[in-house]
């Protein structure tokens, strides 16, 4: 892939997330215990799956920075950080391991919310917010199968098109 489709492509696949970021922050909102769907992962998994490792990542973190910046900065960066970062690892390791891409977007969707509580507990040193995990968990598994299931039939509709374009 030439240097320039490289960057449009994956300028493109960031715009993308922080655009699905902002308008499930705006307009779809959180369910209870702050749940959120998480429509700017299916573009990482896209990344992760079209592109790579480091390109997942810098979709990920450019779209918290950026997203973090249009809503307003504070603690909100660092726990969303902090679940990006630890999803991120995740996914390097189940693509090393040719997990599915659904598998992949469920454990990932767990291990966002995970990460997210950690640095909770340390900002607010508070241990017995981990309590709240098991109520996490059981919404990220569904928004975890969603986001996999539309990065999946994403990914089938989008790879033809791409590889002819390369």
């Amino acid at each position: 892939m030439n240097r320039s489709r490289y960057v449009s492509y994956l300028s493109m696949l960031i715009a993308m997330a922080i655009a699905l970021n902002m308008f499930e922050s705006l307009y779809i909102g959180a369910f209870s215990f702050g749940i959120r769907i998480g429509l700017a992962n299916i573009i990482a998994l896209l990344a992760l799956k079209l592109m790579g490792v480091k390109e997942m990542i810098i979709v990920n973190v450019m779209r918290v920075v950026v997203s973090t910046f249009l809503r307003g900065f504070g603690v909100a960066f660092f726990i969303s950080f902090g679940g990006v970062l630890l999803s991120s690892l995740f996914l390097i390791v189940l693509d090393r391991f040719k997990a599915s891409i659904l598998f992949t977007s469920i454990v990932s969707s767990l291990a966002h919310s995970t990460g997210q509580v950690l640095v909770v507990m340390f900002f607010y040193k508070q241990v017995l917010i981990a309590t709240i995990l098991p109520y996490l968990f059981l919404g990220s598994i569904p928004t975890g199968i969603l986001t996999g299931v539309i990065a999946s039939m994403v990914l089938k509709r989008i790879r033809p098109v791409i590889v002819k374009g390369l």
